[in-house]
């Protein structure tokens, strides 16, 4: 076997570096069962599923048509204004916009949304749409970087300086030409996480299928909730098979007819939201000496234990996740196992990408209780799948030589080494990811970010929540930027192009 070379040594060293930040987290993780009889508990979810009770076909097919318009609305403004975004992603302060709208999430987008505008159609939309375009942007905007420039700079030599190429003549004549295929292609995806999305807006009060989910299972309606849980893993599981891109336009007319994005807003609300309710109380109360102490007080109760709550959370799940993707993406593929194991972890992997972070941990958190533990579990199945989907589906791309080892020797010795850095940068990527997820997961009773964000909104001190809010976005960004410069100098960015 041949001695590691320079940019493996540093990945094995970056690996063992979040290994070793896992480890010195445990003492600050709770890990406790605080369920009273756990696996009694389990028995009656998996009997429920097992044998689910159908709701009325109105019920069920209101809110999975709910659930859809939201995501097809969102998604689609989303796409709309992270294009806008892309055509001026060469400018830092679009880059800073862009990230800033991206670092929140859509659930506290839609808690802030529910102070201004209520419970209402656009406020799912508006919560779906904002981060997803400051997604799309990023995205959309690299794809135009990486585009060849010869078309450009053939018509460019063409014109004279008085007439350079505008932004948008070089929008749709030259970069959504040569960009439209993977932009199509990636809006597939993003709408996937809509629908997930979607689904867990409901958990605050939307009319989507989490509504009904977080409603039934936490009064313990297993089977009932079931039918629910069904209809959006085969949704997701099945959209491949209905999305196709001449009907996307068909969809989204359907959407916008069935729940047009309509609120009603109070503008006297709305007026005092921004120049009262989300001011600093000393601020309103006119005293500039008391702003500081109410920020040390805030920073040591709330801001302090959420950001390391989350950040000990997000690193056991990152490794939590690393592990199981490890040893998930071998059991799909033609090398190893047999047709019946490949089929049944298939399908286990599409179970566990279309089911939200979120659902996952609500239903680990009723079976054991509101600590860490479910947390972990349900960041690390959800992006583990992920990961041991897109490792596996590179296994199946790869050629071996005749006389290529097999079994354990095949896998640490040929697979591994080939597939280290790729597993590399969908870590990396599913880390910034996984930073997001934790921060809601507060909502749960984990005291995280998340925690504290939605304490300070159900107690009507807006001030605080903003400024929470503004930590958790650093934190996000932060996050990112120290994935992209990991990246980059691990030389992953062309691993996942």
């Amino acid at each position: 076997m041949k001695p590691a070379t320079g940019p493996t040594r540093a990945m094995l060293n970056t690996s063992l570096l979040f290994v070793l930040l896992a480890l010195l987290c445990l003492p600050w993780a709770d890990l406790s069962i605080q369920a009273f009889d756990p696996w009694q508990e389990l028995a009656r979810l998996g009997a429920g599923l097992a044998q689910p009770s159908w709701p009325s076909f109105s019920l069920l097919g209101t809110a999975l048509a709910n659930t859809l318009a939201f995501a097809i609305q969102g998604v689609a403004l989303g796409a709309v204004g992270g294009l806008l975004l892309a055509a001026g992603y060469r400018h830092a302060g679009i880059r800073r916009l862009a990230a800033g709208l991206r670092a929140v999430h859509e659930l506290f987008w839609a808690l802030l949304f529910i102070q201004l505008i209520g419970i209402a159609p656009l406020t799912g939309v508006l919560a779906i749409a904002l981060p997803y375009a400051g997604t799309f942007a990023k995205v959309f905007g690299e794809l135009f970087e990486e585009a060849d420039p010869a078309p450009e700079q053939a018509l460019g030599a063409d014109l004279d300086t008085k007439n350079q190429l505008g932004w948008c003549s070089r929008l749709f004549y030259l970069q959504l030409p040569l960009c439209w295929r993977p932009m199509v292609s990636y809006f597939g995806y993003r709408l996937e996480c809509g629908i997930r999305s979607s689904a867990v807006l409901g958990f605050i009060g939307l009319p989507t299928l989490g509504y009904h989910l977080e409603s039934l299972l936490r009064q313990g309606y297993y089977a009932e909730a079931a039918s629910f849980f069904y209809a959006l893993v085969i949704v997701i599981a099945t959209l491949k098979w209905w999305l196709r891109p001449k009907l996307l336009l068909v969809y989204l007319g359907a959407a916008l007819w069935w729940l047009p994005p309509q609120a009603s807003m109070n503008w006297a609300l709305t007026v005092r939201f921004f120049t009262q309710d989300i001011v600093p109380s000393p601020l309103r109360r006119g005293d500039w000496a008391e702003l500081w102490p109410w920020l040390q007080e805030l920073a040591c109760q709330q801001i302090l234990p959420g950001l390391v709550n989350t950040l000990v959370l997000a690193l056991l799940a990152l490794i939590v996740m690393a592990v199981l993707a490890l040893l998930w993406f071998p059991t799909i593929s033609r090398r190893f196992g047999n047709g019946a194991t490949r089929l049944g972890s298939h399908w286990g992997l599409v179970l566990m990408r279309a089911l939200p972070e979120y659902l996952l941990a609500f239903i680990g958190t009723l079976l054991l209780g509101p600590s860490m533990l479910p947390a972990i579990a349900a960041l690390g199945l959800h992006n583990g799948a992920i990961v041991a989907h897109l490792l596996g589906q590179q296994l199946n791309n790869l050629t071996f030589r005749e006389d290529a080892p097999k079994g354990l020797n095949l896998y640490f010795f040929e697979v591994l080494p080939r597939l280290y850095r790729p597993f590399m940068a969908y870590s990396l990527y599913r880390f910034e990811n996984i930073v997001r997820e934790t921060a809601i997961l507060g909502m749960l009773g984990i005291p995280t970010l998340g925690f504290f964000i939605d304490s300070a909104f159900s107690e009507f001190r807006l001030d605080r929540a903003l400024v929470l809010l503004l930590v958790c976005a650093g934190l996000n960004i932060g996050v990112d930027a120290l994935a992209r410069r990991l990246r980059r100098s691990l030389h992953l960015s062309e691993t996942t192009k």
